[in-house]
């Protein structure tokens, strides 16, 4: 291979990693902004933790739809009946489809958690007492959740999975850019030996 064919190769590399490194960096930008600060927010979540917020709403489920408990299971897991799910959901703005509720002889226990707080619903199956409770934790918690992945649904499982993928081509590409540009930067690889070193003896020094 001549030189001039091997600067050629080289140049088209070259241009294929920025441009693999730059559509990479603007689409984890947000999310490492995101997942940069939550990381902050969750190593002091002592310090910054909001006060719960507790909403408690009451409703009786007509007489009509009562009855309709008396067909669930005496106890175990499985759906309320359609058509007091769609109730509730009028009544009370929930959305329960493909949530389970934990039958009683007493009461049908639906469990709602949710980034950034929880809730959870009962129906008396005596009266069709209806008692749902929502709390809300603040806006950081909510960060913090999301961060985690914590009750956030499969939409954002999935964001975060492509996010990672996004992240990793762009380390690796950065990673070669710096290869390629090292010998013009003598400092290139003991930094990139520090950032190796310095979690490592963390762990090694600090973590028992």
């Amino acid at each position: 291979m001549t030189t001039a064919s091997k600067k050629k190769r080289r140049s088209y590399w070259l241009k294929q990693l920025h441009l693999w490194h730059w559509v990479s960096s603007a689409i984890c930008l947000i999310g490492l902004l995101l997942f940069t600060v939550t990381g902050i927010t969750l190593n002091h979540a002592a310090e910054i933790e909001g006060k719960p917020h507790v909403t408690t709403r009451e409703a009786r489920l007509p007489d009509s739809l009562a009855g309709g408990l008396s067909a669930g299971p005496q106890k175990g897991k499985a759906p309320l009946p359609p058509e007091i799910a769609a109730w509730l959901g009028r009544e009370l703005g929930l959305d329960l489809s493909g949530r389970q509720a934990e039958w009683s002889a007493g009461e049908a226990y639906v469990s709602l958690p949710r980034a950034g707080g929880d809730a959870w619903l009962t129906v008396a199956r005596d009266t069709g007492e209806v008692t749902y409770e929502r709390t809300d934790r603040g806006w950081i918690s909510f960060l913090n959740d999301l961060h985690k992945g914590r009750n956030t649904g499969a939409g954002w499982r999935w964001f975060i999975d492509v996010f990672a993928v996004a992240c990793l081509v762009f380390a690796i590409t950065g990673l070669v850019l710096l290869q390629l540009h090292s010998h013009n930067r003598p400092s290139t690889w003991p930094l990139v030996g520090l950032g190796l070193l310095a979690p490592v003896l963390l762990i090694l020094l600090f973590m028992h």
